[in-house]
C-alpha cells in the first residue's frame, strides 16, 4: 500500500514567501519610473566666433548711366535687359533735333545784323590797309633816320622818334587786324543766326556707345521719343564684380572693423561666398523693423573674394551675411540649447551612468548657436540639449536615437 507524502508547514510557507517576494519585484520593476528620453549632445573643442547676421543685397561695383549727349529723336532701343555689351559698342541711334524756325520780324533783324557786321568788317579792313600803310612810311622814315644819324646830319634823337613811330605803327596795325577778326566773328554769329530763319535739317544721326563692357541692368526708355540733353536711357554693369550690402544695426556697427572676415549666402544653387568688410559708412537711417519699432541702422560694404557666379547672381539680388566679429581658437564649445540659467549663473546636465548630473559652468561668451565654456565642462562630455523642467538633477535618462540608429 503506498502512503503519500506530506508537505511541512515550513515547506508551505517558504513556497508562499517566494511568491509574495516575487510579486512585489514585479510590481517594483513596473512601477519604477522608466528612463526619460532625451536629445543629447557632445562638448567639443574648436573655433568660437562672435557674428552679425543680418539680410543684404547684392549690386556692382561699378555702375553706369548712359545718358543722351545731346536733344534729339531717339530711335527704339533694340537691346533687351540683360543683353551683354563690349566697350564702344552701339546701345541707340540719336537724332538731333532740327533747328526751329523764326518769325519774318525776326529775320528782318537778323538780315539787318549781318549787314551791320559786313560793313563793320569792311571799315576793319580798310583800317588795317590804313595801318599797313602807315607801317610801311613808318619803317622807311627809321630807316632814312638811320642813315642820315650814321652821316651826322641829324641828330641821334630824331632816329630815336623814327624807332618809336615805327613801333606805334606796329601795334596800331596789330589793333587792327584784331578788329578785323572781331568783325568776322561777328559776321559769322549773324549768318548763322539768320540760317535758322528757314529752320534746317536735322543733324546727322548720333550713336550712343556704351562706355563699358558689362550687361544691360536698365532701359529707362523703350519707345522711339524725343529726348534732352542728359535724359538717362541705360544702366549698364559688369556683374563678374560685385558687392554685398548689409545693413547692421548701428550698436553692430560698433563692434565691426574694415576688413574683417564674412561669408555671402545667395541660396542653395550657389556656395557661400567669402567676403571682407570693405567700408562701414558713417551715416546711419532710420528703419521700421516689421514690429514697428524704429532702429537706426548703418550700411556695410562686403567686397567679395573671388569671381561670383556671374551667370547666375545678379543686381539687387537677396543675401544672408554673416560678419566675425570676434574669434577664439581651441576652446570648449557647449550647444547653447545645452544651458539652464541657475540663480545668477549657469549650469548644464551632463550625462554619467545613465542618470542627469548638474554641473555649474562658467560661461565667457556666447552666440546663436555655441557658448564659450571655461570651466565645468570638457570636451568629450555628454550633456542634455534643451531639459527644461522635466530633467533634474539625479534622473534616468535615455539619449534619443539618432536617424538610422537603435537606442540601446
Amino acid at each position: 500500500m503506498n502512503e503519500t507524502p506530506t508537505r511541512s508547514p515550513w515547506g508551505r510557507r517558504a513556497a508562499i514567501a517566494a511568491g509574495v517576494l516575487g510579486v512585489a519585484v514585479l510590481g517594483a520593476w513596473v512601477l519604477q519610473p522608466r528612463p526619460l528620453v532625451v536629445d543629447v549632445a557632445t562638448v567639443q573643442e574648436g573655433r568660437f566666433e562672435q557674428t552679425v547676421q543680418e539680410d543684404g543685397r547684392l549690386r556692382p561695383v561699378q555702375r553706369y548711366t548712359v545718358a543722351a549727349p545731346l536733344q534729339g529723336r531717339l530711335e527704339r532701343p533694340t537691346l533687351d535687359v540683360g543683353t551683354d555689351v563690349r566697350a564702344g559698342d552701339v546701345l541707340a541711334v540719336l537724332h538731333p533735333t532740327a533747328p526751329a524756325l523764326i518769325d519774318a520780324r525776326t529775320r528782318a533783324v537778323l538780315q539787318q545784323r549781318v549787314g551791320a557786321g559786313e560793313a563793320a568788317l569792311a571799315a576793319a579792313d580798310a583800317q588795317g590797309q590804313r595801318a599797313q600803310l602807315a607801317l610801311d612810311q613808318a619803317r622807311a622814315d627809321l630807316q632814312r633816320m638811320r642813315d642820315l644819324a650814321q652821316q651826322r646830319f641829324v641828330a641821334p634823337s630824331a632816329a630815336e622818334q623814327a624807332e618809336r613811330s615805327e613801333r606805334a605803327a606796329a601795334q596800331a596795325l596789330a589793333a587792327a587786324e584784331a578788329e578785323r577778326q572781331r568783325a568776322r566773328y561777328a559776321v559769322a554769329e549773324a549768318r548763322a543766326a539768320l540760317a535758322q530763319a528757314d529752320g534746317g535739317a536735322p543733324g546727322r544721326p548720333w550713336p550712343v556707345r556704351s562706355p563699358v563692357g558689362g550687361r544691360i541692368l536698365k532701359r529707362h526708355v523703350d519707345s522711339a521719343v524725343p529726348v534732352n540733353v542728359g535724359q538717362a536711357l541705360f544702366e549698364i554693369a559688369d556683374l563678374a564684380q560685385l558687392e554685398a550690402v548689409v545693413d547692421v544695426l548701428s550698436a553692430d556697427a560698433l563692434r565691426i572693423a574694415v576688413g574683417a572676415p564674412a561669408t555671402v549666402s545667395v541660396g542653395p544653387a550657389v556656395p557661400p561666398l567669402t567676403a571682407r568688410v570693405a567700408r562701414i559708412d558713417p551715416t546711419a537711417f532710420t528703419k521700421v523693423s516689421a514690429l514697428g519699432v524704429e532702429e537706426q541702422r548703418v550700411p556695410v560694404v562686403l567686397a567679395l573674394e573671388g569671381p561670383p557666379a556671374e551667370a547666375i547672381l545678379g543686381d539687387g539680388y537677396r543675401v544672408e551675411a554673416r560678419i566675425v566679429v570676434s574669434a577664439q581658437e581651441r576652446v570648449t564649445l557647449v550647444p547653447t540649447g545645452a544651458l539652464v540659467r541657475e540663480g545668477a549663473g549657469w549650469q548644464v546636465l551632463v550625462v554619467e551612468g545613465g542618470r542627469a548630473v548638474a554641473r555649474r559652468v562658467a560661461l565667457r561668451d556666447r552666440n546663436a548657436d555655441l557658448a564659450w565654456i571655461t570651466d565645468g565642462v570638457c570636451a568629450g562630455d555628454t550633456v542634455v540639449l534643451y531639459p527644461g523642467q522635466l530633467v533634474r538633477d539625479g534622473q534616468r535618462l535615455r539619449p534619443r536615437a539618432a536617424p538610422g540608429q537603435v537606442s540601446g
